[in-house]
């Protein structure tokens, strides 16, 4: 199977991967539950498609995360299907809290290394 991501696209895919925890908490933070592919797709959407979560990175992620005992899981029935829906725990808004606070503090190191004229303060 051929690779149609130019190199650019790939190294973005290996910066976000860093925040993929930080991204799904954030996500359920705003929106209460959701299932796995409605995060895919929230992320897509809200990135303009600059970030495509594969559920091969998704699930490993969410699954670390309930390990955690950061989020819990209601098995719905939808059709005839059953649906995950993850949500966080009291424990994961903390963390979503702390997470958020540590990203902020992230990008703005990075924002001095890379481009020390436009302040973020």
């Amino acid at each position: 199977m051929q690779n149609s991501k130019t190199g650019n696209e790939m190294g973005n895919q290996k910066l976000y991967k860093g925040s993929l925890q930080t991204i799904i908490l954030k996500l359920l933070a705003q929106n209460d539950k959701m299932y796995g592919y409605e995060i895919t797709q929230k992320v897509k959407e809200q990135t303009k498609g600059e970030l495509q979560i594969t559920e091969g990175a998704l699930y490993p992620a969410l699954h670390k995360l309930e390990a955690e005992g950061l989020l819990d899981v209601e098995v719905a029935k939808v059709g005839n299907r059953l649906r995950k829906y993850y949500k966080l725990t009291e424990s994961g808004t903390k963390e979503t809290a702390n997470k958020l606070a540590e990203m902020q503090e992230f990008l703005k190191t990075m924002q001095q290394l890379v481009n020390p004229k436009l302040n973020l303060d």
